[in-house]
């Protein structure tokens, strides 16, 4: 009988992977040993293989230009990576490297854009597409970025004050774009995003406030799923409907010239996740060129904002299983050493699944459990992989060590968490790790931060040394 992790793990998926293969019985990660990262650095941890950012941001540079070549298509292609997925600085300077623009959210997004064009990381070519609600101090910094000369900086119209208030702020004239209001998934609890302007509106819009403003120039639609680029008649609908209003609104408009197709690809959850990207992108570039070549209207130049799938597989944690706790006769507890709500707060707030694997004893037999961490909050769990109902792991042992751990967790985690900040019960955060591999394919680590300490925790809230 194959009661082994390894036997397990083989005849559930196929194994290995691209990025998963077996050293002996040890989990390696894109060629990196774990179980040696986790004796040089300590468990818990957490860490970012900064090479999976070029990596994924060039496939689908390529999916894009292949589709684009192979429909004749018109209109060039433009990845943005959309800053909210994660700020950090070793993120933006890997992603940089492949020529690509700036999706920001909020005002001090700004700053980071100025300090990288201060940098020589980015030039006043980047475009810069700025999403959100935009209170007084986004509003400033558009104008301060737009006046200071960064012309390809393009305020994403998302109610109907922004234009005066930003009218008031740029000296010059400036380029917009509009943010569709798309209709929600049915499963939604409500109809219509919060976020935009409605489909209906949109036309009526532009007459009233742009048309006649020789001080504003549209260039874009934003259009803009919550769930993401999928394979599914309701993404398909919302794209028709858009591609619908962008031709109402061309042939009135010859400035527009643009169009985002906003709302990203799903990364890998499972290692079951089976996606054909180059699919998806060779019918969303087929659809739009059909309704444009029917309408006879010139093509739109075409806008990503990708995110988590630009940085969420570059991202891991590394998790010791401290004790194992027998509550009833059928349910075992495995005890991390940290806490789930604080360091994967996604697990506990939506639901989200993430890549889960021993680290360390494939060959050991395994059995059925729940992970539960650290803090004293009943939904501190972790119980079931995307593809189960349940959690498979190798028998606890205390004189043999158990590591386990979770992949894929590089977008949202930090921001969401509050990194460097307080935390559910005062558990401290993990130190992170920044992984490299240079041309030669020889890997190098970096501690980016310590793991928090009392000291840190005491500061914010407010127990000063007298």
């Amino acid at each position: 009988m194959n009661t082994k992790y390894i036997d397990l793990i083989d005849q559930t998926y196929y194994f290995p992977q691209e990025e998963f293969d077996l050293k002996e019985d040890t989990l390696q990660f894109h060629g990196i040993d774990l179980m040696e990262l986790t004796k040089e650095y300590g468990a818990p941890l957490k860490f970012t293989y900064l090479p999976k950012i070029s990596e994924n941001i060039q496939k689908a540079k390529q999916w894009f230009s292949g589709a684009i070549e192979k429909h004749s298509y018109k209109g060039n292609y433009n990845y943005c990576y959309c800053t909210k997925s994660s700020h950090f600085q070793h993120v933006l300077d890997e992603a940089l490297k492949n020529d690509i623009h700036i999706e920001t959210s909020s005002a001090f997004d700004i700053n980071i854009v100025e300090k990288l064009q201060k940098s020589g990381k980015i030039t006043k070519d980047t475009y810069v597409i700025c999403n959100g609600f935009k209170r007084e101090q986004y509003i400033t910094n558009i104008g301060r970025l737009i006046n200071n000369g960064h012309e390809n900086c393009i305020p994403i119209i998302d109610n109907y004050e922004e234009i005066d208030l930003l009218t008031e702020e740029i000296k010059d004239d400036f380029k917009i774009g509009i943010r569709i209001a798309s209709e929600e998934e049915p499963k939604f609890e409500f109809y219509t995003s919060r976020l935009g302007i409605g489909y209906k509106n949109i036309v009526p819009f532009y007459e009233e406030q742009i048309k006649n403003n020789d001080k504003v120039e549209l260039k874009m639609l934003h259009f803009f799923i919550n769930t993401g680029i999928r394979d599914t008649a309701y993404y398909w609908n919302e794209l028709l409907k858009c591609l619908k209003v962008y031709i109402r609104l061309k042939r009135i408009c010859p400035t527009l010239d643009s169009l985002n197709i906003g709302g990203g690809f799903p990364i890998k959850n499972s290692l079951q996740f089976d996606y054909d990207y180059q699919y998806m992108v060779d019918e969303i570039i087929n659809q739009i060129n059909i309704a444009c070549q029917e309408a006879e209207v010139p093509v739109p130049h075409i806008f990503t904002e990708f995110g988590s799938f630009t940085v969420g597989e570059s991202g891991g944690a590394i998790y010791e299983v401290l004790y194992q706790k027998q509550q009833n006769d059928r349910e075992k507890w495995n005890m991390i050493n940290s806490s789930f709500i604080t360091t994967l707060p996604d697990t506990w707030a939506i639901n989200k699944r993430f890549i889960m694997l021993a680290v360390n004893r494939w060959n050991d037999e395994y059995e059925r459990v729940l992970l539960g961490g650290l803090t004293c909050d009943s939904d501190d769990y972790y119980n079931s992989e995307q593809n189960m109902n349940a959690i498979y792991l190798p028998k606890f042992k205390k004189e043999k060590p158990l590591y386990i751990g979770f992949f894929n967790t590089g977008a949202y985690q930090e921001t969401i968490g509050g990194f460097g900040g307080l935390q559910h019960c005062l558990i401290p955060s993990p130190k992170h790790i920044l992984i490299n591999k240079d041309e030669n394919g020889n890997i190098s680590t970096k501690l980016f931060s310590e793991q928090q300490k009392s000291e840190d925790l005491l500061k914010i809230l407010g127990y000063h040394d007298n």
